[in-house]
């Protein structure tokens, strides 16, 4: 018999190619980076490369229609992507918490999970060649001792490691406690992308 996989895990992969949405997005990301005094201040103290409304906005589907747009559309794409790894839910998942990152050249994001919510995902907006790739890891790594290092022609699920470089308009979901990081990149320019959670 053919081996079977198990305990699989979803990176869930869309594409937004409306570019009115994008460059409005794009637009706000930019005036909150300019505005947004106490998200300024909370990424200078917490040395992030750049600029985040992380700790700082949690309204912004109410404070700009752009927002809200995105909100419709990214709750769809979470009802499909919760069907597709079979959540038994009484109710559809629900926007919990959506912020805006503007990464500076060569910023990063050290690994991390997302506690607290069951869809987490990105929409990168502007991604110059070169941005960092955001990185999963395998949530068994730890658990592996022992195991040989993969061969470099390893398809994806038998990889320790899966990064994926960011593209304008790709849509990106994943249950929350898959751990992943941003790798420093050599773009020239700044990265916007726009992060969530769904509980």
């Amino acid at each position: 018999m053919p081996a079977r996989s198990l305990f699989a895990t979803r990176l869930y992969e869309a594409r937004i190619d409306n570019q009115r949405l994008l460059a409005e997005l794009a637009r706000s990301i930019r005036i909150f980076a300019t505005d947004d005094d106490a998200g300024k201040r909370w990424s200078r103290e917490k040395r992030y490369a750049g600029y985040t409304s992380y700790a700082s906005l949690n309204d912004l589907p109410r404070r700009d229609p752009a927002f809200e747009d995105l909100r419709k559309l990214l709750a769809r794409h979470a009802a499909e992507f919760a069907g597709e790894v079979a959540f038994d839910l009484a109710r559809k998942p629900k926007l919990d918490s959506i912020w805006v990152n503007l990464l500076k050249p060569g910023g990063h994001h050290a690994g991390h999970i997302h506690p607290h919510s069951i869809i987490s995902g990105t929409l990168y907006v502007e991604a110059p060649k070169g941005s960092g790739a955001i990185r999963f890891e395998d949530p068994r790594l730890g658990q592996m001792m022992a195991a040989p290092v993969r061969r470099e022609d390893a398809p994806d699920d038998l990889r320790p490691f899966v990064a994926v470089e960011p593209e304008p308009g790709l849509l990106l979901m994943w249950e929350s406690w898959l751990r992943h990081e941003v790798l420093p990149g050599t773009a020239k320019a700044d990265r916007l992308s726009i992060s969530f959670n769904f509980a």
